[in-house]
């Protein structure tokens, strides 16, 4: 526990001492925690959990007028204070790359191009009802080399590859082709495609598209994966809606995962956001999964979330 505080320190006041000579750095962070009731099969239960809350610094350093270097350490903060010890604090995105007119290559941990491809489709991100409960392919790895194109009429193509980092390894790759702007603030519309190879022993093709209809904001996304070593295969399906009135988001999400053999899953989630300012915010949803196989699964919660 004191190493990872420690660590996470050094690294901060690290952030401070740079920002003499940097161009740009910002520490951030999210603060997100939820009182909920449980019911994972075996009765329901009451816990306090903290959702994904981070804390980083991130950064660019002009080095002439077209190259810059671009860095980020970011680190997962666990504010329920139930993690396993010495778990409390955890890494997420860390690199170290250059940015110019050839678009960015980034060296470090980073989530693949596939992950990032979602955009913001996901709309309970982080919570119980995030896509990773059910589906493979949200992959955060180390030792990776990413590149992004610059983007052309709205398309960039981007590619994530990771390293055998040993004799015995594999190496992993991920493609991905997007459209528009994922915050939707400066197109209409939101597409990808991409595509996993062998990342963590599946295979994956996934394609998204979000946009704005009438005051809503709506979303879908299909899935096909393969496990590698068995050659069991995966369909899925995720549709997701967002409406705002004033300070309220009211949101909707079905998402499910038809797998070989008949064993299949869903799980539908309602939910509202109250905004209390830009940076923060109440919220509430439900979550229930119906498994083939296993125990069906249901949540209730509100919480709050303030970002920095």
């Amino acid at each position: 526990m004191k190493s990872s505080y420690s660590t996470l320190a050094t690294a901060l006041l690290a952030s401070l001492s740079v920002s003499s000579f940097a161009a740009d750095v910002v520490i951030y962070g999210k603060a997100n925690v939820s009182v909920q009731s449980s019911d994972e099969g075996e009765g329901s239960f009451t816990e306090v959990k903290s959702n994904a809350s981070r804390i980083g610094f991130k950064g660019t350093h002009e080095l002439s007028g077209d190259l810059s270097v671009v860095y980020k350490a970011e680190f997962q903060v666990d504010l329920d204070g139930d993690s396993a010890k010495g778990d409390s604090i955890t890494d997420r995105n860390q690199y170290v790359g250059l940015k110019g007119n050839f678009g960015e290559v980034l060296l470090g941990k980073n989530d693949t191009v596939l992950k990032q491809s979602q955009g913001k489709v996901d709309l309970f991100s982080d919570l119980n009802a995030d896509i990773k409960n059910l589906w493979k392919g949200e992959n955060r790895m180390a030792d990776t080399i990413t590149y992004k194109s610059k983007k052309f009429n709205g398309l960039q193509f981007g590619m994530t590859y990771v390293a055998e980092d040993s004799v015995d390894g594999e190496d992993a790759t991920s493609f991905a082709v997007t459209y528009g702007d994922s915050g939707l603030k400066k197109s209409k519309i939101y597409a990808s495609i991409a595509i996993d190879s062998e990342m963590k022993g599946y295979d994956v093709t996934r394609a998204t598209v979000q946009g704005k209809l009438a005051g809503f904001t709506l979303g879908a996304m299909v899935q096909t994966q393969e496990q590698v070593s068995s050659g069991k295969e995966m369909d899925g399906f995720l549709a997701s809606a967002k409406y705002s009135i004033d300070s309220w988001s009211l949101k909707a999400q079905l998402q499910t995962a038809n797998f070989d053999g008949g064993d299949d899953k869903s799980g539908v989630t309602v939910g509202a956001d109250y905004k209390l300012a830009k940076n923060t915010k109440l919220y509430g949803f439900y979550t229930t999964f119906d498994m083939d196989s296993g125990a069906d699964e249901d949540y209730l919660a509100v919480g709050i979330e303030y970002k920095f």
